[in-house]
């Protein structure tokens, strides 16, 4: 697969008979559990293939230090660079992205695309546009998935993935749908397909329809890249239908101590409808988190820091993170994250009014915490909480109107509207 730029019919049966590259690069774009073993395999058998060696550490990367990850990439682009410029160049964006050099990578892969139309390996690296956290990068990346995706054709089961995924983080969750079906159609394997159909099913509420799908896809392959963020999404369906149960046992098993995020979120949204939450974070690990290098570095990260803090009902961190933020000079941190987490310092502190004033205050420039819908959602839940607990029913249910309107299943949005005491810990 150092030439062309699509996966054959035959790699996808998985059969023996297919070259390893191609196997390879079927499995890394699937998100297999098969994807390390098979990159591996490929660089031992062809240890001179740049982008069999430039795939690998793409796959590996954030296990490697620094040094590592530059030397093999070093010797990547020069085997690359004898290859063809094509290769180069999918080495060189590759080098950048995992670099995290995501506004150099988007550009790269503009130019990139114009000279080798539809690559589905370049496709790898689209989520660049979006770790800009830069609204014009993100509508740059929509567009040229669109571009590409209408080159590329129907029956490119890789480029319909991504193409369903770029839809429902724009809201066209009907077309989502359908789309993430066709290249699950094409791919019953497509991980992108199936994650984008979870995000569109959670738009939908599909509730145990969902789960049902996600927990057959995952039993055919539980080792896949995104198996654990795949049950996450399996227990927000389960909190669409009522069955906290399953959330709290997924978030117990399927994720593990390091999903500080994805354990905080499935939490908190279990402590607002009234729910005790699962198990619950280690304070001590989530401050050293935000004290190590980098620990403020993404914006959408530290929201999920302060998420696991308010699980903790840890008002007195929450405060100090918010000040750090409001003295940030990003400009998203104080104008964005600095009031949301002090909103959560507020409800822990069972002030909901004070805390409805700061998030409603925030209106669209919420969308700036980072994340994708799904997960910036949870704003508008601790809002619609706030306005029930502050006696603001009517403000409350008109926020949530469209979701209680179109969600098949909406039990998790009555228990936000349902008039309680404010969350606790307890």
């Amino acid at each position: 697969m150092t030439g062309g730029t699509t996966v054959s019919g035959a790699a996808m049966s998985g059969t023996t008979d297919v070259p390893v590259r191609e196997r390879a690069v079927d499995a890394l774009l699937s998100l297999s559990g098969r994807t390390l073993p098979l990159l591996r395999q490929w660089v031992g058998a062809d240890p001179g293939c740049g982008v069999a060696r430039a795939l690998l550490s793409l796959a590996t990367g954030d296990r490697w230090d620094d040094a590592v990850l530059k030397e093999q990439l070093a010797i990547a682009h020069r085997d690359a660079l004898a290859a063809g410029e094509r290769e180069a160049s999918l080495v060189y964006g590759v080098f950048l992205h995992t670099h995290r050099q995501y506004r150099l990578t988007a550009d790269h892969l503009v130019g990139h695309f114009a000279r080798w139309p539809a690559d589905e390996p370049a496709g790898l690296l689209l989520g660049a546009f979006h770790a800009c956290e830069d609204a014009g990068y993100r509508a740059r990346g929509d567009a040229l998935t669109e571009e590409q995706a209408a080159v590329a054709g129907p029956e490119s089961w890789p480029w319909t993935g991504w193409l369903a995924s770029a839809r429902a983080e724009q809201g066209r969750v009907r077309e989502a749908h359908e789309l993430a079906g066709r290249a699950l159609a094409l791919h019953p394997r497509s991980g992108v397909a199936a994650h984008a159909l979870a995000h569109a099913e959670h738009e939908l509420g599909a509730g145990r329809a969902c789960v049902g799908f996600l927990d057959q896809w995952l039993q055919e392959d539980p080792q896949a890249v995104q198996s654990r963020h795949l049950n996450w999404h399996a227990a927000l369906q389960s909190l669409t239908c009522g069955d906290f149960p399953d959330a709290r046992r997924r978030a117990d098993t399927a994720l593990a101590r390091t999903d500080v995020g994805m354990r905080a979120a499935t939490n908190w949204r279990l402590l607002l409808i009234g729910q005790s939450p699962a198990g619950r974070s280690d304070p001590d690990q989530v401050r050293e988190l935000l004290a190590a290098p980098g620990g403020m570095a993404e914006i959408f990260h530290t929201f999920n820091l302060a998420l696991a803090l308010a699980v903790e009902a840890a008002t007195d961190d929450l405060r100090v993170l918010a000040r750090r933020a409001a003295a940030d000079e990003r400009p998203d941190y104080r104008e964005v994250l600095a009031p949301v987490v002090d909103a959560l310092a507020e409800i822990t502190a069972g002030r909901p009014r004070a805390a409805a004033e700061l998030l409603s205050g925030l209106g669209e420039h919420a969308e700036r915490i980072g994340g994708v819908r799904v997960e910036r959602e949870i704003i508008q839940d601790t809002l619609a909480r706030a306005l029930v607990d502050a006696g603001e029913h009517v403000r409350a249910a008109a926020l949530l109107h469209h979701r209680t309107a179109t969600r098949r299943h909406h039990t998790y949005e009555d228990g936000l509207l349902t008039a309680r005491a404010p969350a606790t810990t307890g």
